[in-house]
């Protein structure tokens, strides 16, 4: 039925990998620009929230992403976290490469940062923290504006974009 038969075993990146895609997380967009202007984002399901006073979210980035260099120099980032409807602009940013905003509905933001239009939550924030850890950067930003929608949220689990199952609450 799913649960545990064999104890556990030592943990490599291909075993914790695995282990980590059957926690089923919410996936969002973090969007920033570069200093010459240039919008920048990409999909992470690395977000959590981690104070309420003052208003504190966190997500990492791994240090061989293409983005690593733009989101450590930028001062503010944006996430925006996607409602069930939004899986192609998800696959659109979890691209390497090309133009990731191409087609897609943005806002600027009050920190000069694009936000993805349509998106369940813009949370709008300022850099306070960077730190290094293991094989990704962790940042923890200061939420310093909010756009709250309705809707159900899209959900990764299993290497895969899916949405919660209702029927039964």
């Amino acid at each position: 039925m799913g649960g545990l038969e064999t104890p556990a075993q030592e943990l490599g990146p291909a075993a914790m990998r695995s282990a980590m895609s059957r926690y089923a997380t919410g996936v969002c967009i973090v969007t920033t620009v570069a200093d010459d202007g240039t919008p920048a984002g990409l999909t992470i399901t690395s977000f959590n929230s981690l104070s309420l006073e003052p208003p504190l979210i966190l997500w990492s980035l791994g240090l061989n992403s293409s983005n690593l260099d733009v989101f450590r120099s930028s001062d503010r980032f944006a996430i925006n976290i996607l409602g069930v409807e939004m899986v192609e602009v998800a696959r659109q940013f979890a691209r390497s490469g090309g133009d990731k905003f191409a087609g897609v509905p943005v806002v600027t933001g009050r920190c000069d940062v694009p936000l993805i239009a349509g998106a369940l939550v813009q949370l709008e924030c300022l850099t306070e923290e960077q730190y290094p850890v293991g094989d990704h950067i962790l940042f923890i930003g200061r939420v310093v504006g909010a756009a709250i929608g309705d809707g159900a949220p899209l959900i990764f689990c299993n290497s895969a974009f899916d949405a919660l199952d209702r029927g039964g609450s």
